[in-house]
């Protein structure tokens, strides 16, 4: 890989992790349209360790306050703090159960394709927008119950299709639910955390299993851009969504998803669907 590359997949990872425009799929794509190699199992580690730390850090006040009441659920009391951490834990436990069985099944690769891509990027898009268009907002991260938490969670398995976006289906699914759009996503960013650890870790075992687990400065420099622009990232959307909404997320989705049909039916010669050659 060179030094460029890396820095393309970093900035791309920090930029839309926590934008609801898939990072896994523009991931995807970084290599199928650049002709540059996948960039391994090492680097992609590397830049989701950055954007942990990113999310981390910009909401270090829940994760403190998390911490501290899950800790006070062992002495039989329960806060704010220990309800969203018990909250984050139900939304989790679909996608880790699906998840595990995509890989081990090897379903997995074969949702990762452009055309998969391009249309659950199209159709997330516009399920996006309608969602905040007829989604009141009334409700804050206070207001949540088990339901509405196993809603957003189930939601969030759709996220393992390429294209779909985790941070944009379980946005989607809170605004369903009227909630605030800088509470969606706070909530949804939060989700991330849990997620974002378990494929760490997954990954990471892998990585000693391969005896491939040396890092150099190419993985450092991976891991420090992606924190940095994913924590710009986060502070960009969170003020962003305080006064304005979702609409150019979807209208960049249909761009994007539209460009690439385009890119793969016509210019490639892929035979359109239902259709043939």
């Amino acid at each position: 890989m060179t030094l460029q590359h890396i820095i393309l997949l970093a900035v791309v990872q920090g930029i839309t992790e926590f934008l609801p425009i898939s990072s896994s799929g523009h991931l995807i794509l970084a290599p199928a349209l650049t002709g540059s190699p996948d960039q391994g199992l090492l680097v992609d580690v590397a830049v989701h360790v950055g954007t942990l730390a990113a999310v981390l850090i910009y909401f270090w006040r829940d994760v403190f306050a998390m911490i501290g009441g899950f800790v006070r659920l062992f002495t039989g009391r329960i806060n704010a703090g220990a309800r969203l951490a018990l909250h984050i834990i139900l939304a989790t436990i679909p996608v880790i159960g699906v998840g595990f069985y995509l890989k081990v099944s090897g379903i997995e690769e074969q949702l990762r394709s452009v055309e998969i891509i391009a249309w659950a990027t199209i159709g997330f898009g516009i399920v996006l927008w309608i969602a905040d268009k007829i989604g009141m907002t009334i409700n804050r991260l206070e207001h949540m119950r088990w339901g509405g938490a196993l809603f957003i969670g189930l939601a969030q398995v759709l996220a393992l299709i390429p294209g779909t976006s985790r941070s944009g289906i379980t946005m989607t699914a809170a605004r369903f639910m009227g909630y605030e759009r800088s509470d969606a996503a706070q909530f949804s960013m939060l989700m991330s955390i849990p997620v974002i650890l378990g494929a760490g870790l997954l990954a990471g075992i892998d990585l000693h299993q391969a005896g491939n687990i040396a890092l150099n400065e190419d993985i450092l420099l991976a891991a420090g851009l992606s924190f940095l622009t994913a924590l710009i990232a986060i502070a960009v959307l969170m003020n962003w969504l305080k006064r304005s909404s979702f609409t150019p997320f979807a209208i960049y989705r249909i761009l994007l998803g539209g460009g690439l049909l385009v890119w793969l039916y016509f210019y490639n010669g892929v035979p359109l669907p239902f259709i043939g050659g």
